[in-house]
């Protein structure tokens, strides 16, 4: 993985003086997950006057937060939480939107600011849908306007869904933290009721205890990061790769103290040997995370069947295949989550990547299709679209291309393997069970696929 110099440069002294002199980007330290640390350090905006605003207050206020109504001019708050949920009417975004405008030179270093919305497609009503997806575009720009390492994201609501649904706490608590450091210009959905939260305050950092998940393509790279994060939040392992990286999955397994499964994923079967080894080894299976994907980058005018058959293969047909299994099964029958790996080439597209882009975008269908399959079961299933990631592949793109691609997203910088983890995680945990059907982004408000 290459080291991103020049974010560690803007961040001396000496550094921030000459870049700031010759106009330069300053890309900040981003605000990261530590386990036991407060959700976000400092008060907390409110701005609405809804039902939905009171009680996002009382959320916040539960989780011991310094809630402000008024905060006093010039004072530095650490977010701001502006609810719109109950405009009817374009011209309704218009007080709340002049309110947050006076609150966001106070939001300091990677502060956050979240919209809190209704889904634009729930209502039929031309000027209710206008104002709704107002709010979006609002969210979207503001992103793109917000300095040292803060970011803007939204929460859409169902309909008639109240803000005691367990979803809203969870993705309301996900954005504010650290968990969400690369996740910017982008919602999260809540739909329905399901989800569960922490019954104590130390369950926060600990979500997936007593969960078994798997994790493909797991040997190295952003695989490797999901396995521990998803251990470091208490759930045990099974790491899965090809038996050419037998050595490298034995020891992130034994990183993660869980147990290794070497598998082709692309093998008929491979569904059936991932839940008869979860059965034999740990008694149950709760999450996986389709992580194992390959790339075989060439212009669509000199595509060979060999590179684009392989790349659907590993990348989109093993999932489905595996799905199946899954579900045929009564081990991933309480609640299960699967979160598979898209990419911002599967929305954007890129050039020499039409397999990739294709397969990618074939996940992305997938997890929206899927929905009702795992609803039924109380399950979710979701994806997760990096851009820019700081991995060994990014780390082979020519040195000015990848300083270009690390400054093109809203926070100037390359997102770590560790964001796309910690983003997996919450998807896969209890609170995120209203949440289902989704394609989040973790890409810093960038559109460079990974």
């Amino acid at each position: 993985m290459a080291r991103d110099t020049y974010t560690e440069l803007v961040n001396t002294p000496l550094g921030r003086r000459i870049s700031g002199a010759l106009g330069l980007p300053q890309p900040s330290r981003l605000r990261r997950h530590r386990p036991g640390a407060p959700v976000i350090d400092g008060p907390v905006a409110l701005v609405g006057r809804s039902t939905v605003a009171d009680r996002i207050g009382e959320v916040l206020l539960g989780w011991g937060l310094d809630v402000r109504r008024h905060p006093d001019p010039g004072e530095r708050i650490a977010a701001v939480v502006a609810c719109f949920d109950d405009v009817a009417a374009p011209g309704d975004l218009s007080a709340p939107v002049m309110e947050l405008s006076g609150l966001l030179r106070q939001v300091g270093p990677s502060g956050r600011v979240i919209t809190v919305s209704r889904r634009p497609g729930a209502t039929s009503d031309p000027a209710a849908r206008a104002a709704r997806q107002g709010v979006e575009g609002l969210t979207r720009s503001l992103a793109h306007e917000m300095r040292r390492g803060a970011t803007a994201n939204g929460i859409q609501l169902a309909e008639d869904l109240d803000a005691d649904a367990p979803g809203v706490a969870g993705a309301l608590r996900f954005l504010l933290s650290g968990r969400s450091a690369y996740v910017s210009g982008q919602f999260l959905t809540v739909d329905t009721v399901n989800g569960e939260l922490p019954r104590r305050a130390e369950g926060w950092d600990r979500p997936l205890a007593g969960q078994v998940a798997v994790v493909t393509g797991a040997a190295r790279g952003i695989g490797a990061a999901i396995t521990e994060v998803l251990r470091r939040d208490g759930a045990e392992i099974i790491a899965v790769d090809v038996p050419a990286a037998g050595e490298q999955l034995a020891a992130t397994a034994n990183r993660v103290r869980g147990t290794a499964l070497q598998l082709d994923v692309t093998v008929q079967d491979a569904g059936e040997r991932l839940v008869a080894h979860a059965a034999q080894h740990h008694g149950r299976l709760d999450i996986v995370v389709h992580n194992a994907g390959i790339t075989r980058d060439k212009l669509l005018a000199n595509m060979t069947p060999d590179r684009w058959d392989s790349v659907i293969a590993v990348n989109i047909e093993s999932q489905l295949r595996i799905n199946r299994a899954l579900l045929a099964s009564e081990l991933f029958d309480h609640g299960p989550r699967i979160v598979s790996l898209a990419s911002t080439s599967g929305i954007a597209g890129n050039r020499g990547q039409s397999n990739y882009a294709a397969s990618k975008a074939g996940v992305m269908g997938m997890v929206s299709a899927s929905q009702d399959l795992l609803g039924s079961r109380h399950g979710t299933i979701n994806a997760v679209a990096p851009g820019f990631i700081e991995t060994e592949m990014t780390a082979k793109i020519p040195p000015i291309t990848r300083q270009v691609a690390r400054r093109l997203s809203s926070l100037n910088q390359g997102g770590l393997p560790v964001d796309v983890a910690e983003t997996i995680a919450f998807l896969a945990s209890p609170s995120a069970g209203g949440t289902s059907g989704l394609t989040l982004r973790v890409c810093g408000q960038n559109l460079v696929g990974a």
